[in-house]
């Protein structure tokens, strides 16, 4: 989802109520913060008690072929929706990072395209096959992919970090064999290279993970109970009504967007330069942008997320850049600008590094260890490790589910020949190609990485069954500085970095959400041979759909990299600088600035040890450190809007839970895919050269008696 957010990756929101769909979801609510994504763990299991069985609701009807499950009207369906998803993404990735759930509005979108389209044919007499659960799955399955591109197509971190634009706010390596700016063939090229090789990695193991080990996998899971509570009358009737609710916000956030623009004619003009609490908060980013986007993602991510997003921006724009800029000329020359990155943007730069690095170490040693212990635990109890369907021992299960789920499951199996053949035709390929898209790039590189892959592919599947936790920016990041460091600074070793991350990351993460889409696959009995083909699909839309929206906003807007635009693509900056470090050392830092680092990087760890810690009454009390250095960056004006989101939904479930819970999901889901989807009329018209009419700017009094004093005649 995540979520992928993503992630890559969308995950199901949840809610605690009666309604089968939204309640499953929430309890495993996910999403993806600077490409890591978190989640509580959680998931429903089947049930043991027939009169609760979730397939005694579908006993007698007929499950489709799995070449019946792929339609033509699926993968229609899932085009448009990977459209819309992808624009929604992609601006989320190049404005903060942050990329929420959007499990939510996938499914829905979806159920609603495909009922909508099933209902007119059979008025019309042309209906030749009902609308299924399985086909739903499909769907999913397909738009998970394609949007998913976006996110570890790396567009808002490693990919564009290569960029000149970025490499122009980076204190060295801005020569030209450690940058490529984007050009449409080369992305497109690169992300077929690399896309599905995760996809072969980890295919023999599916039976192994979803029917043997039994893992949750909590997203996944929770994406079954979604699709199987619209296939009930029950379900389907709530659907419709969430439909409705999301139609409705996303005309609003559309129109509200469409608004919004006719006051920005200018820099530092309109409603999101609003100077909420005052022009000296708003000189250090405290103020509310009215951005419909971020209040929505405030609303689908836990009150946690937003809380310790806001004390980070607090502890940093509030507490720490003020006291540094109080030693300049000091610890860094007064002449420096504050974007330079050898002045006071190097500490918030590096120092955000700093904790994201931590918690991703702690987590990674932490995931790692679950994996390996689950993996023991699962060894000694099964006595064998079966490798394919074949080889296997079978497990029956007392559930009348498990019982009815393995054997479709079973019956359309995929040959461990294909996973071989596939793994090593693609990785022959790539090895031949990515070093002729980035000659820095060198072929054994690429081979090493393709070597070691499916080890960690196997492991980031496993630990994202286990903990909802895909740690795929994590592995990117080694990546990063360990092909950066065998390159050299002399070889173009930056780029080759971040290159690597973007094998190593697109790996990892297909390799996980394979195995999320195969366990919603298992819970709705559509067959593991559909599943493969729409992720296979999906993917290879995604790799044309997301370098296509990149470049449109790439091309619309001229300052998009730079600080102060709208999309500063703060990932990207940071990314490059772990390259840099990687590459160069220390030396590449501002006096005193290791030291801080030193500090964060500790502290972030010490908290994750301490929330893993105490009790869970007062863990959720802690924040998290991850979530604590996103705005170090880019300031707290959307931590403001994200709070604002939960503070929304935190009173309207004082005043009505249930409606809250039913429909909290869809109210977020529209202001997000309203806001997101106004990207592409705005960026048409910038291409156009239509400039807004209007510049609605906010001045101090005496500044504004200087203006009006200038401008009398």
């Amino acid at each position: 989802m995540v979520t992928h957010n993503a992630e890559r990756g969308f995950h199901g929101d949840s809610h605690e109520n009666a309604t089968f769909a939204v309640e499953e979801t929430r309890s495993s609510g996910t999403m993806m913060i600077e490409n890591e994504r978190y989640g509580n763990g959680e998931g429903g299991g089947d049930s043991d008690d027939k009169s609760l069985s979730v397939e005694m609701l579908f006993k007698g009807k007929v499950v489709p072929s799995w070449r019946e499950q792929l339609t033509i009207r699926a993968f229609v369906v899932s085009f448009v929706l990977g459209v819309l998803l992808t624009f929604i993404v992609m601006k989320l990735n190049l404005t903060t990072g942050i990329i929420p759930s959007l499990n939510v509005s996938a499914g829905l979108l979806g159920f609603f395209f495909v009922k909508s389209w099933a209902k007119f044919m059979e008025k019309s007499g042309m209906l030749k096959q009902p609308f299924t659960r399985q086909e739903n799955t499909v769907i999913q399955t397909c738009v998970v992919a394609t949007s998913g591109i976006a996110f570890s197509g790396g567009f808002g971190s490693y990919l564009f970090g290569m960029s000149s634009i970025v490499a122009g706010q980076s204190a060295k390596s801005i020569d030209a064999q450690n940058t490529k700016d984007p050009r449409l063939p080369w992305i497109i090229g690169f992300l077929f290279a690399v896309s599905f090789l995760g996809l072969f990695s980890v295919l023999p193991l599916r039976k192994i993970m979803v029917i043997d080990y039994k893992l949750t996998y909590p997203s996944g899971t929770a994406t079954a109970h979604l699709i199987n509570s619209f296939h009930t009358p029950q379900g389907a009737k709530l659907a419709k009504q969430q439909v409705r609710t999301l139609g409705k916000f996303f005309s609003f956030s559309f129109l509200w967007g469409f608004f919004q623009w006719f006051f920005t004619g200018g820099d530092g003009c309109g409603f999101s330069n609003f100077p909420t609490f005052g022009l000296e908060a708003y000189e250090n980013r405290f103020y509310f942008d009215f951005s419909g986007t971020f209040v929505g993602v405030g609303m689908i991510c836990p009150y946690l997320i937003n809380v310790s997003v806001l004390v980070g921006a607090i502890l940093s724009w509030g507490l720490m850049w003020p006291l540094i800029k109080n030693r300049k000329g000091d610890w860094y020359s007064a002449m420096l600008s504050d974007s330079n990155l050898m002045g006071v943007q190097g500490y918030r730069v590096f120092l955000s590094i700093a904790m994201i690095l931590g918690d991703g170490l702690y987590n990674f040693v932490k995931v790692l260890g679950l994996t390996i212990r689950g993996f023991i635990k699962q060894y000694k109890k099964m006595e064998v490790i079966p490798v394919t369907e074949r080889g296997s021992p079978e497990k029956v299960s007392n559930s009348y589910d498990d019982e009815v789920r393995t054997k479709l499951f079973l019956k359309d199996g995929i040959p461990l020949w294909v996973s071989i053949v596939g793994y090593v035709a693609i990785a022959a390929v790539s090895i031949g190609v990515i070093p002729k898209i980035f000659h820095q790039m060198k072929w054994y590189y690429v081979l090493v990485i393709y070597i070691f892959a499916p080890v960690l592919a196997f492991c980031n599947a496993y630990g994202c069954g286990l903990t909802d936790w895909s740690l795929a920016s994590t592995y990117g990041k080694l990546a990063i500085f360990a092909i950066g460091a065998w390159a050299g600074e002399s070889h173009g070793g930056v780029l080759a970095g971040l290159a690597a991350c973007g094998v190593m990351m697109n790996i990892v993460s297909t390799a996980s959400d394979l195995m999320q889409d195969f366990k919603t696959g298992y819970m709705t009995l559509a067959s593991p041979r559909s599943m493969f083909v729409s992720q296979v699909i999906g993917t290879a839309m995604g790799c044309i759909i997301s370098p296509c929206v990149f470049w449109l906003f790439y091309k619309a807007f001229v300052d998009i990299g730079s600080p102060d635009s709208d999309y500063p693509a703060p990932n990207a900056l940071v990314y490059r600088n772990m390259s840099v470090l990687g590459v160069e050392g220390f030396g590449s830092l501002p006096d005193h600035c290791l030291t801080l680092c030193y500090i964060l990087f500790a502290g972030s760890i010490v908290i994750n040890l301490i929330r893993d810690t105490v009790a869970k009454k007062w863990a959720k009390y802690i924040p998290l450190p991850m979530a604590m250095a996103i705005p170090f960056y880019l300031g707290p004006y959307f931590a403001i809007d994200m709070c604002v989101g939960s503070l929304i939904l935190f009173i309207w479930g004082k005043l009505d839970k249930a409606k809250a819970d039913a429909f909290g999901p869809a109210v977020a889901s529209g202001l997000i895919c309203g806001d997101g989807i106004w990207s592409l009329p705005s960026s048409i018209l910038a291409l156009a050269g239509v400039q807004p009419p209007i510049c609605m700017k906010f001045l101090s009094r005496g500044t504004n008696a200087r203006v009006d004093q200038f401008l009398s005649p």
